[in-house]
């Protein structure tokens, strides 16, 4: 799914730096996931943050104290913390650390499970928005009938607002990680909205809708147009494109959904006997069923539009769902995705700032007929 680097692969892209504080399930289920990832990917290895007291204990009894190193730092962020608050008073805690070793070169790629604002905020602070950038987005994959198994959605909460300019932003940046993370030469493009009629919708996606229609020959990419929620795992389009708070509301309700059809088959083959054997005979095709529409798998949001690469996994991830996010960010570290994607945001937040121009003479020409 993920291209390999030909070259060399620097020390450094085998490393992760990994925050072990924040989660809701505590430090314990995020080194338990680490050592699931790192059992499964030998050449691995991981700078973990965290209170070392804490942490050394956590780490010997799972026996992978000769490819982690425990990074000291005493404080946590907080759900509850303010973004706000975390610029001011979190340069000791462990989700700083963790973004400071990649920002130093110590670590390729960064994975928390932490407070989403103040990651975004932080990473932002101490890695720096990509040139041209105005909101960075959250990237998921989302499960499809596509022949990758996914879908790109974005953004899926790092910011509820979303203008215009915005949204193609997201749209160039979304086709550049399904080109490099999906290996999909030219990606499809759609931007949610709540029909496919081009005459719905707010302005803002009407005005997108043209800006990214516009740029599509560009950008390297197929618009497909409006899109809407039932497309989301169809095998129509490959980029979802809306703004963060509608983003986020869907991806929680198809988690949401998908765990309640586990529960719910899970329940209907244990309901008596029959249905009972019926599961035994199954068994094969109900695993892969389980496996596929288990939201842990495709744990982690990736941060576009910074200048490296950050990966949120769900503050409620278990170990299975921090291990997924893991091996996430060892692909894309392997593959080079910081750099390429640095150079593609680069040259697709010059061409959004292009397109935006051209959106807004020809709206003046219109007003003036000029």
């Amino acid at each position: 799914m993920i291209q390999r680097q030909t070259g060399p692969v620097s020390t450094s892209a085998n490393v992760l730096s990994v925050d072990a504080m924040g989660g809701d399930k505590g430090p314990a289920t995020v080194v338990a996931g680490l050592s699931k990832f790192l059992s499964a990917t030998p050449n691995a290895h991981a700078l973990l943050h965290g209170p070392k007291a804490e942490l050394d204990p956590l780490v010997a009894a799972y026996k992978i104290a000769d490819r982690v190193t425990v990074h000291d730092a005493s404080d946590v962020v907080k759900m509850s913390d303010k973004p706000s608050h975390v610029l001011r008073h979190g340069k000791r805690t462990s989700m700083w650390s963790a973004i400071d070793a990649v920002r130093d070169g110590q670590a390729a790629v960064c994975v928390s499970c932490g407070n989403t604002g103040g990651l975004m905020a932080l990473s932002m602070l101490r890695l720096r928005k990509a040139e041209g950038v105005n909101r960075p987005a959250i990237a998921c994959l989302w499960p499809s009938r596509n022949p990758a198994g996914f879908n790109v959605m974005l953004d899926a909460g790092a910011d509820i607002r979303a203008d215009q300019d915005d949204l193609l932003t997201y749209a160039l940046m979304g086709a550049s990680y399904a080109r490099n993370g999906l290996d999909i030469a030219r990606p499809r493009v759609g931007l949610l909205n709540v029909g496919t009629e081009e005459h719905k919708g707010r302005a803002e996606l009407k005005v997108a809708h043209e800006l990214i229609a516009r740029a599509a020959e560009k950008g390297e990419f197929d618009y497909v147009g409006f899109v809407e929620g039932g497309d989301l795992p169809s095998n129509k389009v490959d980029v979802i494109v809306t703004d963060g708070f509608t983003g986020n509301v869907a991806l929680k309700t198809g988690e949401g959904t998908a765990t309640l059809i586990s529960e719910l088959l899970r329940g209907a083959m244990m309901g008596n006997p029959l249905s009972m054997m019926g599961a035994l005979l199954a068994g094969g095709s109900l695993r892969r069923l389980r496996k596929r529409i288990d939201p842990r798998r495709v744990n982690g949001g990736v941060f576009l539009g910074l200048n490296q690469t950050v990966i949120k996994s769900h503050g409620s991830a278990d170990e299975t769902g921090v291990a997924a996010a893991l091996h996430l960010a060892y692909r894309l570290a392997q593959t080079g995705f910081s750099d390429k994607l640095a150079a593609r945001v680069a040259s697709a937040a010059a061409l959004a700032q292009d397109q935006g121009q051209e959106g807004a003479a020809d709206t003046v020409d219109t007003k003036t007929g000029k």
